[in-house]
């Protein structure tokens, strides 16, 4: 009859073994490490709950015989459709009696396969045959090992848990494969109304028993099947150890599956742990996030991405590594750089670290150093490597906000959305926010000579990123390679932040900073101590380390060296030991090479503020004897400031209108005021000026009528006031 049945009806396409199982997608993806170790496991798919097909080997027999005694007892020998249970079906049905049913279990796999082959928009196959010629069709190309694997891994059991091993596990907390007569037969029960009460399914699971020849596993079944099916449902993960969340969040919806990432897992575990060591030492000091990264030079393959500290923390599932937080000190080597290129700085050059005030049209801004004193002249080298703030912003007077918003922008650092003007002064201690993500990147372009490139978590080519809304902000992942800074600008400052003679006023010789391979390395701390960095790179890695709180509330009396660079020394010097038996050579420890366009020449300062020693130049701009007067060059226009609007009072005599002209630092002999081109006084401590209605530029001259600096302003006239 079978054989008439096929013959009679046109062929059509049925899915193979191998076609249903390579279509069949845990609901768990797993991220696993560049050598294929699995780091995290995310449920993807929210509908059932799924795990890894199970093989026919790793099913216990006795789930075996009792699913087949409860679904098909003639499984074994029939041909798809059990002709005889069907027979005997029909007959009940005639006398009105209950019946256990006929379709056997190639009928109902035909079933979940077609249900499956809808889900992906296929077309349904039951709209040209039968089920029971389905199952006929299915039994001629497909073994019986084959069907019955199948249909444990594609049946749903009870809620959301659909195939044997997610079943075995969040019930059982077993494999598959350990299940014995009890568990089967209360799973087997449940094929046939999966959301019964467990007092009913222990009933189903006795009698199943019983013919199973089981009996004497009846007893206490249905305390057991109360505490098995109403119960928490134990967490059905794959075999990952669950150190990689943030990362996997991120990769494994947008992949849909199983995904391969640049992570390195002994390094992802080794840092995980590092970061929570020093977070543990700093709990008195209300610390308890910290995120860090890790990434090749080379490449830009990310190799640690740690984005919290997980139980350590309130708020686990913030990420870190994308969050928007003030940069701190961290944005000064850019600042020198820029200078520096610019040549409107060398690294010998002196900047009077001194109290200064700047008006912004809305108050007085007053940097201050993190220690409370100031250092009269230092040079370049030493204001960077020892993180001065005046002299950083006596700097930003010379590059100017835009022009500097505008290389940090070249940098990577995609979330600065407003303009340089509204950043102000602030930008050069780091007010903007930016992620560690743009940071360490950043910082890799200096490592690679002034390259910038796009990061990657999957090897061998880049992601795209999230929107900035979700922190991930468009550009750390994205654009063209392009050259920020010349290779040899790039030197000088990997060479500054290398010095440890250069850095010992602030942090001293021995710190965490002072690596005994080379390394270049920055910190930095946000207003009130809310955020702490560290970032720097040897010859092949960078290292980026944030801690912090993520509620942005204040840490207690943690500064970068005391509370992000342990965690980054630590991780940078297990990466230059490396590991040759897994891959990992030992890193050169060896300073770079200099590039092209740079001179080296022995310098010494008059007066001696500093030690005599070797610099390093860009060709042209080379020194050998500094003075300190020289350092007056750096004075620019400290108030009025560009875009101010002064108001003339027709009330007050003219003479107490006088406005101060003032410098940022002292005056070299000879400069002098321009107002509209025109010479006008002066460049003296007690310059005034008598604004004049209209709107004007402001101009500093040096001895030789070189333009200095200027800003533009306008002097409105009030009107009289009525007596």
């Amino acid at each position: 009859m079978c054989c008439l049945l096929l013959a009679a009806l046109p062929a059509f396409a049925l899915p193979t073994f191998d076609e249903v199982r390579s279509a069949y997608r845990p609901s768990d993806a797993v991220l696993f490490a560049r050598d294929g170790r699995p780091l995290h496991s995310l449920r993807v798919d929210h509908s059932v709950r799924r795990l890894a097909w199970t093989p026919l080997k790793d099913i216990s027999p006795a789930l075996l015989h009792a699913v087949i005694a409860s679904e098909d007892q003639r499984f074994m020998t029939h041909a798809g459709v059990d002709w005889l249970a069907a027979g005997h079906a029909a007959w009940n049905n005639l006398r009105g009696n209950r019946t256990r049913g006929a379709s056997t279990l190639s009928m109902q796999l035909a079933g979940l396969i077609d249900e499956n082959e809808q889900k992906r928009g296929r077309r349904s196959f039951f709209g040209k045959i039968t089920q029971s010629t389905a199952a006929l069709r299915l039994e001629r190309t497909w073994s019986k090992g084959q069907i019955i694997e199948a249909y444990l891994n594609l049946v749903a059991f009870r809620g959301e848990l659909q195939g044997v091993g997610a079943m075995s596990r969040a019930l059982f907390g077993k494999w598959p494969h350990g299940l014995d007569y009890r568990e089967s037969a209360l799973a087997a029960a449940l094929l046939r109304a999966p959301n019964s009460a467990p007092g009913v399914v222990a009933q189903r699971a006795c009698t199943l028993l019983g013919e199973l020849q089981q009996a004497d596993e009846c007893r206490g079944l249905e305390a057991f099947a109360a505490l098995s099916l109403n119960g928490k449902l134990r967490e059905s993960k794959q075999d990952a150890p669950q150190i990689a969340p943030h990362l996997a969040h991120k990769l494994l919806p947008q992949a849909g599956g199983n995904q391969r990432s640049s992570l390195d897992a002994d390094l992802q575990a080794f840092a995980t742990s590092a970061l929570r060591r020093q977070l543990s030492a700093l709990h008195l000091h209300h610390v308890a996030d910290g995120a860090v990264l890790v990434i090749d030079n080379a490449s830009g393959e990310i190799l640690a991405w740690v984005g919290s500290s997980g139980e350590l923390s309130a708020a686990p599932e913030v990420d870190g590594t994308t969050a928007l937080r003030q940069a701190g000190s961290t944005l000064k080597p850019f600042l020198y750089a820029q200078a520096f290129e610019r040549r409107m700085l060398t690294p010998a050059s002196l900047i009077e670290d001194a109290p200064l005030s700047l008006d912004t049209g809305n108050g007085l801004y007053t940097p201050q150093n993190y220690e409370p004193d100031y250092r009269g002249w230092v040079s370049a080298r030493r204001a960077l490597a020892g993180s001065l703030n005046v002299p950083a912003v006596k700097t930003l007077l010379r590059v100017g906000t835009d022009a500097f918003h505008a290389r940090l922008k070249a940098h990577g650092f995609a979330s600065l959305k407003e303009d340089g003007e509204w950043y102000g002064y602030s930008l050069a201690l780091g007010s903007a926010d930016v992620s560690l993500l743009m940071l360490a990147n950043a910082y890799r372009s200096l490592a690679n000579g002034g390259r910038w490139s796009p990061l990657r978590t999957l090897p061998g080519r880049t992601v795209a990123s999230p929107p900035c809304s979700q922190g991930g902000c468009n550009g750390v992942f994205t654009g063209p390679p392009r050259t920020v800074n010349a290779p040899a600008t790039a030197f000088l400052i990997a060479d500054i932040l290398a010095d440890r003679n250069a850095r010992a006023d602030t942090f001293g010789l021995e710190s965490w900073l002072s690596t005994p391979y080379w390394s270049a390395v920055k910190t930095g701390t946000s207003k009130d101590m809310r955020d702490n960095w560290c970032v720097g790179f040897s010859r092949r890695y960078t290292v980026a380390v944030w801690v912090g709180n993520a509620s942005g509330s204040p840490m207690h009396d943690v500064s970068g060296i005391s509370g992000a660079a342990p965690a980054w020394r630590e991780v940078m010097d297990w990466l230059q030991r490396g590991d040759p038996g897994k891959g990992r050579a030992i890193v050169d420890s060896r300073p770079p090479t200099a590039p092209a366009g740079l001179s080296q020449r022995a310098i010494r300062f008059v007066p001696a503020s500093e030690p005599a020693r070797s610099e390093w130049f860009l060709h042209g701009t080379e020194m050998s004897v500094i003075h300190a007067a020289s350092a007056k060059a750096l004075s620019r226009i400290a108030y009025p400031t560009s875009g101010s609007i002064i108001a003339l009072d027709p009330d007050i005599p003219p003479e107490r209108q006088r406005i101060p002209l003032r410098l940022s630092g002292a005056a070299e002999h000879g400069w002098h005021w321009r107002i509209n081109g025109k010479p006008l006084l002066k460049a003296e401590a007690k310059a005034r000026w008598l604004p004049q209605p209209g709107r004007h530029r402001l101009s500093l001259h040096d001895a030789r009528g070189n333009l200095l600096d200027g800003v533009d302003i306008e002097v409105r006239a009030m009107r009289g006031k009525t007596p």
